[in-house]
């Protein structure tokens, strides 16, 4: 038993002091073309969901009727477009380059349109450490945040007005 509990506290002790010294040594990858670490996903997605689940808003702060899309699309042109794209258009460079990329808010494959407008609307203002996502309420009021929110909630469905915007 004793030699159990002596292994077993190295053991606790050697996992920790590997990392540090792997850190400290630069072997761990940092670079965005690099691949995350074994549990780097799977502890970033845990802690997001479990975080959005406790704290998303329940409602949105605004509706989603033409008025609140045409000035949502107009915010996301001039915040969101950069890094996330525009519809028809191809991926932006900034886009290209980082880990884990930015999705492509304005193709099928990157909408976003089965999540509440609650999570989207936590995302833009809070932002997404480790992601390149910024928190844009020192930016953005919070009408701005529903209204962005409000227009990638619906991007599957937008009225050729606001498409139009997008352009």
């Amino acid at each position: 038993m004793k030699t159990f509990i002596i292994g077993l506290i190295i053991g606790v002790l050697l996992v920790p002091a590997g990392a540090y010294f792997a850190a400290r040594l630069g072997m761990l990858p940092v670079a965005t073309a690099s691949s995350p670490l074994p549990m780097e996903t799977l502890i970033a997605k845990t802690a997001l969901r479990a975080k959005l689940r406790r704290e998303a808003p329940k409602r949105a702060g605004v509706p989603a009727d033409p008025a609140d899309l045409e000035a949502g699309a107009a915010v996301y042109k001039t915040n969101c477009a950069q890094c996330h794209g525009l519809p028809g258009q191809p991926q932006p460079a900034a886009a290209r380059g980082m880990f884990p990329p930015a999705p492509q808010l304005l193709s099928a494959d990157g909408m976003v349109t089965d999540d509440p407008v609650g999570v989207t609307y936590w995302k833009v203002k809070n932002g997404i450490r480790l992601t390149g996502m910024p928190a844009w309420s020192g930016t953005l009021n919070e009408q701005q945040m529903w209204q962005v929110s409000q227009l990638l909630a619906h991007a599957d469905k937008l009225p050729p007005d606001v498409m139009a915007k997008l352009q």
